[in-house]
């Protein structure tokens, strides 16, 4: 996400004229490289070690935009400020049209990311994610499989920063990135479903839309008769408390959740029907 979110800025800052749209291709293929530059000495890593290393990017990432000055236009206190969201003319100049071009990209990324999911190169990735032994053996590549995904989601995961940074905060500094970010998509990925598309979308409705509607609903119960930080800490250890509750009741995530919720629906509609 930092690299995405920086390298927009300096496109957008150092070429004169560059539409957004482009900007924020761009950026995503810088994120790309560096997704794929880690990602090499990876490819024979699984689980908790790939993990591990994986870290080890954002780490560097965080550090080099903070030591370099030029990658914030040698702004002393390394924070960034996002140019006018403007395409083709047009100024997303409201929190609403804002949303909307969010909405927009996101909209865009899904549906090339749906698409991808039902080409050969979307089941080499499925079966490599289920058993990369078995996949091997069927003659899938399964390390050229590997880089390509790194390539891909590092590609996705920067255009979000761009959208983070430019759309949301409009003001970002590197270590807006922490771990902390990056457990917070850990998360809503495991919560939602590793194995969906949906389950990115649920996964972040739980761990960011619910924090905020919790913090809305208990300022309206209590009012003034709780410290601010004593019911943020509350609302903490209830999101804390629903993840791991969750991962125990449904380690497939909510996405599985969903599915089987609609099964039963769906049975219990359908006899009602033929009557």
């Amino acid at each position: 996400m930092a690299v995405g979110a920086f390298a927009a800025y300096n496109f957008n800052l150092r070429v004169e004229g560059l539409p957004l749209p482009v900007s924020i291709v761009l950026a995503g293929l810088a994120a790309t490289a560096i997704g794929v530059a880690f990602g090499l000495p990876s490819l024979r890593l699984r689980g908790f070690y790939l993990a591990v290393s994986t870290l080890a990017a954002q780490f560097f990432v965080q550090w080099a935009l903070t030591k370099y000055g030029w990658f914030s236009n040698n702004n002393a206190s390394g924070v960034i400020d996002a140019p006018p969201i403007v395409v083709a003319g047009f100024a997303f100049d409201t929190p609403a049209l804002r949303y909307v071009f969010a909405l927009t990209v996101v909209t865009i990324l899904t549906a090339l990311v749906w698409r991808l999911v039902q080409t050969p190169t979307g089941h080499h990735f499925i079966a490599v994610r289920d058993n990369e032994m078995a996949a091997r053996v069927t003659g899938v590549p399964v390390l050229r499989t590997k880089l390509l995904a790194f390539a891909i989601s590092s590609f996705v995961i920067g255009v979000a920063g761009v959208l983070w940074g430019f759309v949301y905060l409009r003001t970002v500094e590197p270590a807006g990135f922490n771990l902390d970010r990056s457990f917070q998509i850990l998360f809503i990925v495991i919560i939602g479903g590793l194995a969906t598309i949906r389950g990115a979308f649920l996964g972040a409705a739980l761990v960011v839309v619910f924090p905020l509607l919790l913090s809305r609903f208990g300022a309206f119960v209590f009012g003034g008769r709780f410290d601010s930080g004593v019911l943020d800490l509350s609302q903490r250890i209830v999101i804390g408390a629903l993840i791991v509750a969750f991962l125990i009741a449904q380690p497939q995530g909510l996405a599985a959740l969903w599915q089987r919720v609609l099964r039963r629906i769906s049975n219990v509609v359908r006899p009602a029907s033929r009557r």
